[in-house]
């Protein structure tokens, strides 16, 4: 597994002083996390790291108690593509088509 980090309002994944992966988010309130951003460089494409950073986000939510919209459409895939993931779903973001 990659080394993820933080910073506000993301999650990423660095190298050779770039990001070779990110996903951002914002807060909509003090209890629901926006996923608004995915992007993964041609790098790292093909190599689950997308889905590493989609499982950071909703581990945080799910530490501190928050749920999550999955706006962009790769996170929202990961949702449909994971149900355990239902967990933290915010009903406004249950509609995923």
């Amino acid at each position: 597994m990659r080394q993820i980090s933080s910073g506000e309002g993301r999650f990423y994944i660095a190298g050779d002083g770039e990001d070779l992966a990110e996903i951002t988010y914002k807060l909509d309130n003090s209890k629901t996390m926006i996923v608004d951003h995915t992007y993964v460089s041609e790098q790292l494409r093909g190599q689950g790291a997308g889905e590493e950073l989609v499982k950071a986000v909703v581990e945080k939510a799910r530490n501190e108690g928050l749920s999550i919209i999955p706006q962009c459409s790769y996170a929202a895939h990961q949702f449909k593509k994971h149900p355990e993931y239902g967990d933290v779903l915010n009903e406004n973001g249950s509609g995923l088509s």
